[in-house]
């Protein structure tokens, strides 16, 4: 369905409900309350249609995150082939963490194994057009595309990160009291953490080490 679009299951009159009017509710509801409220009740009720009247559109819950996912995530930026690669992957990740803002749960939609359509791969095959460029082997280009969606999510906001206990008031309390054992710890906490979760600092580091493996190659 995501990428032919579901064929007719009977004959006669048109249904009233469509599956773009089942994506739009349920992506409000997940942008509104969060992905863990959506449930098929809950999206019956949005659209004024029983649970059973989903059903003739999606096969459930599992089919209808990958419809939401896919309409979600939006456009993938596109770039004329003059311009560097370095821009083009910063103003991609930009468009990324856009996304991911406007709908704060895509970052956990859109892990592990799954159905995935079109739209959301073109953002994969977005940077990676930008880094076939590089002297780097379609191996390593890969690995490059992993790195930067797993700094992004990890950055994108502290729902999104790893346990970041500094930046928790009460844990810096509990540290200073233990200061023998956590001397590094209260010496970065002395000062806030950054705004964007070390996101540009990160983004710098990943995209000045491909820069010199590439410069590497060259000789």
């Amino acid at each position: 369905m995501l990428w032919n679009g579901r064929s007719p299951t009977r004959h006669g009159p048109r249904p009233v409900l469509s599956i773009d009017q089942i994506t739009e509710a349920t992506v409000e509801i997940a942008d509104e309350h969060g992905l863990g409220s959506v449930s098929m009740q809950m999206v019956a009720n949005a659209v004024g249609f029983t649970k059973m009247s989903l059903y003739r559109h999606v096969n459930g819950k599992d089919e209808l995150l990958a419809v939401m996912v896919e309409y979600a995530v939006g456009e993938a930026p596109t770039f004329s082939p003059e311009q560097p690669w370095r821009s083009r992957v910063e103003t991609w990740a930009d468009r990324l963490a856009e996304e991911w803002r406007a709908h704060p749960w895509l970052p956990h939609a859109t892990v592990g194994h799954r159905a995935m359509g079109p739209r959301e791969i073109s953002w994969s095959e977005c940077v990676l057009q930008a880094l076939a460029e590089l002297r780097l082997a379609p191996a390593e280009r890969i690995d490059v595309a992993f790195l930067l969606f797993g700094h992004l999510r990890n950055t994108q906001s502290l729902q999104t990160a790893g346990t970041q206990a500094w930046n928790d008031p009460g844990y810096r309390r509990l540290l200073a009291q233990r200061a023998d054992e956590f001397p590094a710890m209260l010496e970065v906490t002395a000062t806030p953490a950054t705004d964007d979760f070390g996101r540009e600092f990160g983004l710098r580091l990943i995209l000045d080490g491909v820069q010199a493996l590439h410069d590497a190659r060259a000789h």
